[in-house]
């Protein structure tokens, strides 16, 4: 995985015109929230500010984030996406590599 570089964005906040810093792969998720919340950046920006977070708005808007994906995540979700299946990978045994372990088994 390549490494992530903040990106800043404009908002409107309770306040004003202000920027947000955040991963693009949180812009991505937050973009893809607002689309089934059917609502934009600024007015979940504003909500949270009203929520009282005690801590910037970027941290609240990273723990919304994740908050909502982790209520959002199932069994039946986990299972589809394949998660949870590192137990399932066969190991490779006599200290042999690639080919050679599976041309042994």
């Amino acid at each position: 995985m390549s490494r992530s570089t903040l990106v800043n964005r404009n908002i409107v906040a309770e306040r004003g015109r202000t920027s947000m810093r955040l991963e693009p792969e949180l812009w991505d998720a937050l973009a893809e929230i607002c689309r089934r919340e059917g609502t934009t950046p600024s007015e979940l920006c504003r909500r949270l500010e009203r929520t009282g977070f005690p801590g910037g708005r970027t941290s609240a808007m990273r723990v919304f984030i994740l908050q909502y994906f982790r209520a959002a995540a199932t069994e039946e979700g986990h299972a589809a996406a394949g998660h949870g299946r590192a137990a399932e990978t066969p190991r490779r045994s006599n200290g042999r590599r690639g080919a050679e372990a599976r041309a042994a088994a």
